[in-house]
């Protein structure tokens, strides 16, 4: 068994201001960590912040903050705001996002992804020690900064990375990798390369779980989600350099704008490694397997059935059952 044991935050189809109780009963269901995502919902600060007054003992992650979607200071001054808020219970994932959140929906230039996440890397390091920071990076330069609220415990930095040249950066530079969309398999492929630089580097792995659902439903949920995210070109190259050749025709598909036939060419193993789903207890094992397989942090990211409620899903889920 892992020492730790997250899941995603906020909760589908909860106001996020009616989520308290949920946020309050994770410790007791054997939570310890609740980590945010930021797409096209809340931003990855906000259900933190609420999290650090409504469940006080958990960690909390960012997974993950876009580099390129908040300027260099605001970036520091949110990260050391919730460190602040949470002292030694904070830790801030950066990564580059997608061609589709920075420039279809923030209309933002989505170039040279890998530098600039290393130079904001870079950047978060001496700026959160609340040292002056007047530098030229590849990506951007930052004037005169001084941040004038340093948190009491510096926040590990850990870099959101898909393929060998982001999981070597997060092992090199960052405390370790945040890794997504991946089978438990996949796993003993990308966590040597980021603990080549240290076995203490921390391996965070998103997984998606569809609990006490039958086959059909899990795997028709699963196979819209496969598609939305591994058509999206960063995903698709991680999924090439895995060799997932059997998702050829749904790219295909795809690109020929048949999005029907793409769904449909999905092959059941492939959603089947992707979304752990079945019942609860198994879909427990399968977790531990990701665990097995190196990874430190296991972070749920549960996906409710129309039928179900969410607190449902998050106590079908818990370590403890």
């Amino acid at each position: 068994m892992t020492d730790r044991w997250g899941i995603t935050v906020p909760f589908e189809g909860v106001p996020l201001h009616d989520q308290r109780s949920l946020f309050e009963a994770l410790p007791d269901l054997g939570y310890t960590d609740a980590w945010s995502a930021e797409a096209n919902g809340t931003d990855a600060f906000t259900p933190l912040a609420l999290a650090a007054v409504w469940a006080p003992s958990l960690r909390l992650g960012t997974a993950i903050v876009p580099a390129f979607t908040r300027g260099p200071a605001t970036l520091a001054m949110s990260a050391a705001a919730l460190a602040a808020a949470a002292p030694g219970r904070f830790a801030l994932g950066v990564g580059t996002s997608s061609n589709v959140i920075v420039e279809r929906w923030n209309s933002l230039p989505f170039e040279e992804p890998y530098k600039k996440v290393r130079d904001t890397v870079r950047f978060l390091r001496e700026a959160l020690t609340g040292r002056r920071v007047d530098a030229e990076y590849d990506t951007f330069a930052v004037r005169g900064f001084t941040l004038g609220a340093v948190p009491p415990e510096q926040p590990p930095i850990l870099v959101a990375a898909l393929r060998q040249g982001m999981l070597r950066l997060a092992g090199r530079e960052g405390d370790g990798a945040i890794v997504n969309w991946l089978s438990s398999e996949d796993v003993r492929t990308v966590a040597p390369i980021v603990r080549e630089f240290g076995a203490d580097k921390e391996v965070v792995a998103r997984i998606f779980a569809v609990p006490d659902t039958d086959p059909d439903t899990a795997r028709g949920i699963g196979r819209r989600a496969v598609a939305a995210y591994l058509n999206v070109p960063v995903y698709r190259a991680f999924h090439e350099w895995l060799g997932r050749e059997e998702l050829g025709p749904m790219w295909k598909a795809w690109e020929e704008g048949d999005r029907k036939g793409a769904l449909a060419a999905i092959p059941d193993p492939v959603v089947d490694d992707l979304i752990v789903h079945g019942p609860a207890e198994y879909c427990r094992e399968r977790i531990e397997a990701y665990v097995e397989a190196g990874v430190d942090t296991p972070v749920i990211a549960p996906i409710v059935p129309p039928d179900r409620a969410p607190g449902d899903v998050v106590r079908a889920l818990a370590p403890r059952g």
